[in-house]
């Protein structure tokens, strides 16, 4: 499941280029917060602390409660990291979008693919996996997030495939996607098929026919 992980914040209540640059000088970078049943809010976070939890996610899906100190009071809000803005070049941190979820209610979320193991149709006869689906759309309880769905693919042989609908999900979580869609399927080889259009498509050759013989001249 999608670690939980604490940041602290503080508000933000100046703007325009000037304002970013003496946030940025103070070490912090400029953040907004969005949420269904609330105006954006605009923030200020530390930039090595989430530079930090970046590069220790372990998924694409990562949930933060943000203790947001004003005048004395701390506000926790949970959130999902939605959007990070890096520079083009030196690739730090410039600016972090958070959308507000709530932990009673269950939140809309993609969530990358992996296969495990090696299919039984890639390992004895050559085939090809061929990924169809590589993030899965979800709906779970902040709680439930998982970081990502393993599914094992021994098992399948030669032509066969996977479907949505035979993933086995972590408890809490639906995927709302149809079930017949393909997620992994192994293919015959490429030599093998190249091979096969390459005879298809030669042209026939046809010998040419030897004339008669003529006929004995009589004595």
């Amino acid at each position: 499941m999608a670690k939980q992980i604490k940041l602290s914040a503080r508000p933000r209540t100046e703007s325009g280029s000037n304002a970013v640059k003496k946030v940025r000088s103070r070490g912090f970078i400029p953040a907004n917060i969005y949420g269904k049943d609330s105006a954006p809010y605009s923030l200020e976070v530390n930039q090595k602390a989430v530079e930090q939890v970046l590069a220790h996610a372990s998924g694409e899906n990562i949930l933060v409660e943000l203790e947001i100190e004003d005048q004395g009071k701390t506000t926790n809000r949970l959130s999902l990291i939605q959007e990070v803005q890096h520079h083009p070049v030196r690739r730090n941190v410039l600016h972090v979008d958070f959308h507000a979820v709530s932990a009673t209610e269950e939140l809309e979320a993609e969530v990358p693919i992996e296969a495990v193991g090696e299919a039984e149709g890639v390992k004895s006869y050559g085939g090809i996996l061929q990924q169809n689906l590589r993030q899965l759309p979800i709906t779970c309880l902040p709680k439930n997030l998982p970081d990502l769905i393993s599914v094992d693919v021994t098992a399948l042989k030669l032509g066969e495939s996977l479907h949505v609908r035979d993933l086995v999900l972590p408890a809490g979580v639906t995927a709302t996607v149809e079930g017949d869609l393909t997620v992994f399927h192994v293919v015959e080889p490429t030599v093998a098929v190249e091979a096969e259009a390459a005879e298809a498509a030669a042209p026939e050759v046809l010998k040419e026919k030897k004339a008669d013989a003529p006929a004995a001249e009589k004595k």
